[in-house]
């Protein structure tokens, strides 16, 4: 597999952003959950006082012990109740120091004085929302240069809310992925859509696509579906989302981040919004549970693709392909210091339509 060395991407090896890291539902349990993200092993749990999730680095500064792999007979589990998760913190089970939330050590049972100030594992900013658990993850060590965003549908009680999908690992870099964000001349071959109109916008940290056409995968009565349009929006590297409008109105979530370089996690969910608008009955429910299926089955057309592919490195992109290039420019502001994030957009901000494709909306352009 390749990685971001080879892609030429910057300097870091894993990209600055939101991640999402796990269902909220793996978490309906006393124990700790061991992770591994960003070639670095975590302990996620859900604090037992306040409910409040917490992400910390996996192994103990005193003996190097994981503080989340599954364990049964060490006492400090089989007291806790079969758990070492105790209140908002985490006992070590090999010498039982426990670690607060904020990834400090408050508590070495042995021992009276002071605790040292390298007692510490690190703590990191987490986010339970939409079902799942987000992470903030940066290379600099900053603060969210965005926040996670808002996705209304979640909350409108007009919309059958999905269940994550979990589809797997990938042995691909990420960049693989982002590609499909500019990538015009695979929609017809691999899923079957009949492309009217097709844009890319890169500003800031979004990468947008838009565009409208037939499609045989998500498919109504008769086997075809009505005209589908889908606006489709990058959130930094590793969020993904698309207002589907058709058949259905619906809104389309993947997620991909990686776990090392070159290899990622994959997401999937869609919330569908009844045909009456109003709220879901039980037929609603049925008729959601379907399109999500189809728009699983949609995604995994590109996944079987990207699972049997070379990386692609060294490109021979054709004018009518599109703004890959740009994609590509835009990504690798997530691979580099901020301070040369302008550097990066100077060279992709703006609109690109495939040559010989008709943009969107109806406004100039510049070719890609």
């Amino acid at each position: 597999m390749a990685t971001t060395k080879d892609y030429r991407l910057g300097e870091f090896t894993y990209p600055r952003g939101w991640f999402m890291i796990s269902e909220a539902k793996a978490l309906d349990t006393h124990k700790p959950v061991a992770v591994r993200f960003f070639g670095q092993d975590f302990a996620l749990y859900r604090g037992r006082e306040s409910g409040n999730v917490v992400l910390l680095d996996a192994y103990c500064p005193h003996m190097k012990t994981h503080l989340a792999a599954s364990n049964t007979t060490s006492y400090v589990v089989i007291d806790g109740g079969g758990s070492n998760v105790e209140g908002d913190g985490i006992r070590c089970p090999y010498h039982g120091w426990r670690f607060g939330a904020d990834g400090k050590c408050n508590d070495i049972p042995y021992h009276d004085g002071a605790i040292p100030a390298a007692a510490a594992v690190k703590s990191w900013k987490v986010v339970e929302q939409y079902g799942a658990i987000w992470v903030w993850f940066d290379p600099e060590g900053g603060e969210p240069d965005y926040e996670l965003p808002t996705f209304s549908a979640w909350n409108d009680e007009t919309y059958v809310n999905g269940e994550w999908d979990y589809l797997g690992e990938l042995n691909q870099h990420p960049m693989e992925v982002i590609d499909n964000i500019a990538d015009y001349g695979h929609l017809s071959p691999i899923h079957g859509s009949t492309v009217e109109r097709f844009e890319n916008v890169f500003k800031g940290h979004n990468a947008i696509q838009r565009q409208c056409g037939g499609h045989r995968t998500l498919v109504g009565e008769g086997g075809a579906s009505a005209d589908l349009h889908t606006d489709t929006w990058y959130h930094g590297p590793g969020i993904l989302v698309s207002k589907v409008s058709g058949m259905f109105n619906s809104f389309m979530m993947i997620m991909h981040t990686p776990i090392e370089d070159g290899k990622i996690k994959v997401w999937h969910n869609l919330l569908v919004q009844t045909s009456h608008a109003g709220k879901p009955n039980k037929a609603d429910v049925v008729s959601a549970k379907q399109f999500q299926d189809a728009s699983r089955l949609a995604f995994a057309q590109d996944f079987e693709v990207w699972s049997q592919k070379a990386p692609c490195l060294n490109p021979l992109f054709i004018p009518s392909d599109g703004a890959f290039l740009k994609a590509r420019i835009w990504y690798k502001q997530f691979y580099n210091p901020r301070a040369k994030t302008a550097d990066y957009l100077d060279q992709c901000e703006g609109k690109y339509v495939p040559k010989g494709m008709v943009a969107y909306t109806q406004e100039e352009t510049a070719e890609a």
